[in-house]
């Protein structure tokens, strides 16, 4: 009974991996892209290296949020676990 268990958690755990890394892998696909207005004063200079730089900069600004929420969201999951 008790390895019925494990198994079955493990087994639980494996998909959620599984779910979890094919939507990371659908993440990048969206991330380049711009808001209207930065898009409509790029397209106008014709200036490619300006256009990856905006680019650049706003996947970096999208991406410091969810590393922070990360971050804090290991260091509760290691405490919670070492209470256990």
């Amino acid at each position: 009974m008790q390895t019925k268990v494990k198994r079955d958690k493990r087994k639980e755990i494996s998909q959620k991996l599984v779910l979890l890394t094919f939507a990371l892998c659908l993440m990048p696909i969206a991330s380049f892209s711009q808001c209207a207005m930065c898009r409509a004063a790029l397209e106008s200079t014709g200036d490619n290296s300006k256009v990856e730089a905006v680019n650049d900069g706003i996947v970096f600004l999208m991406a410091i949020p969810y590393i922070i929420v990360a971050g804090i969201g290991f260091v509760v999951y290691k405490m919670y676990y070492k209470k256990k």
